[in-house]
């Protein structure tokens, strides 16, 4: 039971689905197929037959009750247009596979959560699919297909194809979009590589789109001033954070100009850079990140390193060649001024 026992810790709640993918006789694509429409019975999908499955739920009935689970029964209805029940076994109850046992931590109110969000229908899905398809319906294809009552259905027969596809990747315009569509779609593609669907966008009304466009621009120029405190706030940070770094140079060389330490500072702890004034090290002064900063620096400008890479000296070789001159340079700086 070591599936329930991670649900559990997880998400104070356990469900047969855990357990079945747990053990590894379904995978979450199977599931998703399921939940699609696109399948009878999840015990098509699974590597054993009902009666393995109805075992193991018998097992997590008897564990669950052990620890003291509260069950609360769930309904499972498919993402398809016509949102039917789904169904776990070909013959025979599966009611049991509808509980889900959850942990007497949980609070009332995030109880009351979870039953309002597992009651809710799903969002409609609808496939992006990899391989020729007839609609069964009309014979014809298209772009997208929709399961209905077990069948493909293209969106011209399912009554969809006045949706227009908002592809995902700015979560306010489809949040809000999704919001103001009487009518509305998840759009998903199965990942070969990756064995799993993945979702590409929504379909929504035209008007929906246009409306939720319009919410987003108004608020632009109030993420614009957000993002303009923002910058301003890590620009004074940064000059912080660099007046300090060149401070920790001078006090770990003091022979070093203040000019040059600051130059260090600004160059090695520049935002994005990724050089080593970045790292969690040096953004707490470290003293041998700050060290690092200053030894790369003279490299770059008090010796012949960059004109020995330029002539295809390897990189280490050159490093060897210079070993001299940095401690030349390290050590001078090292003495008082």
């Amino acid at each position: 039971m070591e599936a329930a026992e991670a649900a559990l810790a997880q998400r104070k709640f356990v469900t047969a689905i855990d357990v079945l993918t747990g053990v590894r006789w379904l995978h979450t694509r199977h599931v998703d197929t399921w939940r699609q429409g696109r399948a009878d019975t999840l015990e098509q999908l699974a590597a054993v037959d009902g009666a393995k499955m109805a075992d193991a739920v018998a097992i997590l009935r008897r564990w669950a009750e052990e620890r003291g689970l509260v069950p609360s029964e769930t309904p499972y209805v498919s993402a398809s247009r016509d949102r039917g029940p789904l169904r776990f076994l070909t013959d025979g109850d599966d009611a049991a596979f509808r509980i889900h046992w959850i942990s007497p931590e949980m609070s009332e109110a995030r109880r009351r959560q979870l039953a309002e969000r597992q009651a809710k229908a799903p969002d409609l899905m609808v496939v992006e699919p990899l391989k020729a398809w007839e609609c069964a319906e009309c014979r014809d294809t298209g772009p997208y297909l929709i399961m209905e009552e077990g069948a493909p259905h293209c969106l011209t027969c399912a009554d969809l194809d006045h949706l227009v596809f908002l592809p995902a990747g700015n979560a306010a315009l489809s949040r809000r979009a999704k919001k103001e569509s009487g009518l509305a779609a998840v759009v998903v593609r199965f990942n070969s590589r990756r064995r799993r669907y993945e979702r590409l966008g929504i379909l929504v009304e035209e008007a929906a789109l246009a409306l939720a466009e319009e919410q987003c621009l108004a608020d632009e120029e109030v993420r614009l001033r957000r993002r303009e405190r923002d910058r301003e706030r890590r620009a004074e940070e940064d000059v912080r954070f660099q007046a300090g770094m060149a401070a920790e140079i001078v006090r770990l060389f003091p022979g070093c100009p203040p000019e040059r330490a600051g130059e260090i500072a600004r160059h090695a702890g520049q935002r994005g850079s990724g050089r080593v004034g970045r790292t969690a090290a040096a953004r707490v002064l470290d003293e041998n990140a700050v060290t690092l900063a200053v030894i790369a620096s003279v490299r770059h400008l008090d010796t012949d390193y960059d004109r020995m890479l330029m002539s295809g000296v390897p990189r280490t070789e050159a490093r060897d060649r210079i070993r001299t001159d940095i401690d030349r340079v390290l050590g001078a700086w090292r003495a008082p001024a």
